[in-house]
């Protein structure tokens, strides 16, 4: 065995490791982690193949062995992604009528905590003029610097916090029934409630930000799971109309929000559109969409796009829907979970002993603002 032949068997094995370990179900960080940069995996298991056909002779059968190991870990990768590339159908119709009555815009931002540069999301929210603002990581110096947006957004909800989990909702829409909620830990907030669209339509809206698995936030993964298919499971998108919205910490493609997405009943606008790349700002090769919003199938889509730097490590996430219950015909489907993947979710769930075992929503009583 040549030194070239041991330098690519060496890599060859690296870039296996994240297919294998994206397998196992285990919670670590460092496993859980490797959901993430599938885009920059998959393109580095093409570089070791081009690498492995111009190195081997193949005059041996463990050549064709490991090249078949690059080829299947890419196959495994590009099916993960593939809903999210153009080459894949769009689940959400592009809407073609009009109804300014009917249409819900929302512009979803992680300001980063210590940003200072205020002025430019306030100056995005000018421009774009969305219904919906949503900020996460804002604390109290930022919920004083984005007064001046309450003028014309009469209906806040305001969690300051210093944890770099603080939330602040801003509506030009009414909202009614608003709960914030603490569902896995006493210090990750949640926003749930109702907005009223301007012809009268109450949709249920859900904001969340729950901690990713890292080795600074949280070892593994499971409360960020727990959260996120808690949700999954006890809303109710054949009755209901609703919005999930927020920095989910988690990419569109892991198996955790494909389940998500499979008990919620909920539509991805990404797919078939792609991949909207939110975080990191700051580097231009390692980016992949921790910024969501998904909703039923009750919605057609106006415009959804990424928006640009706010001085913050995630891009601001934008997207226009309209309202259109004809759209539950004709929207692709989700697909059903199977009775492993519900108990599979159960058992998160479980394992994080969440602060509520189940999410109860109630029927409105009032409008208020808080």
């Amino acid at each position: 065995m040549t030194v070239g032949e041991i330098i690519i068997l060496f890599f060859t094995v690296l870039m296996c490791i994240p297919t294998l370990a994206s397998l196992t179900r285990f919670d670590e960080w460092w496993i859980r982690g490797f959901d993430f940069p599938r885009i920059q995996i998959s393109f580095l298991i093409i570089v070791v193949i081009a690498f492995s056909a111009y190195v081997y002779d193949f005059s041996e059968n463990w050549q064709f062995i490991a090249i078949a190991a690059l080829v299947l870990s890419l196959l495994y990768q590009f099916k993960k992604i593939f809903p999210y590339t153009y080459l894949s159908k769009k689940q959400v119709l592009r809407f073609k009528g009009n109804d300014p009555n009917a249409t819900v815009s929302i512009l979803v931002s992680n300001v980063l905590t210590p940003n200072k540069r205020s002025d430019k999301l306030i100056a995005l929210v000018k421009k774009r003029k969305p219904d919906i603002l949503l900020t996460l990581e804002s604390d109290k110096r930022w919920e004083e610097e984005l007064s001046e947006l309450e003028e014309e957004y009469q209906y806040t909800v305001k969690i300051p916090k210093d944890n770099l989990y603080g939330m602040h909702l801003y509506s030009k829409l009414e909202l009614d029934d608003i709960k914030v909620r603490n569902l896995v830990q006493e210090d990750i907030p949640s926003i749930h409630g109702n907005v009223i669209l301007r012809n009268g339509k109450k949709v249920r809206l859900h904001c969340l930000h729950p901690k990713p698995p890292s080795p600074t936030e949280s070892d593994t993964s499971t409360n960020r799971d727990a959260e996120l298919l808690m949700l999954g499971r006890d809303i109710d998108a054949e009755s209901d109309s609703i919005l999930v919205i927020g920095d989910l910490n988690d990419v569109a493609w892991s198996r955790t929000t494909r389940l998500f997405q499979k008990l919620s009943g909920l539509m991805d606008p990404r797919k078939g559109r792609g991949f909207f790349n939110t975080f990191h700002s700051g580097y231009f090769l390692l980016r992949w969409p921790l910024d969501h919003v998904f909703h039923t199938k009750d919605f057609t889509l106006i415009e959804i796009a990424r928006e640009k730097n706010i001085g913050s490590d995630h891009f601001p996430m934008y997207i226009n829907l309209n309202y259109e219950p004809t759209a539950e015909a004709i929207n692709e489907d989700t697909d059903e979970p199977a009775e492993e993947e519900k108990d599979w979710a159960e058992e998160k769930i479980k394992n994080a002993d969440p602060l509520m075992r189940k999410i109860e929503f109630t029927p409105p009583q009032s409008s208020l603002t808080i």
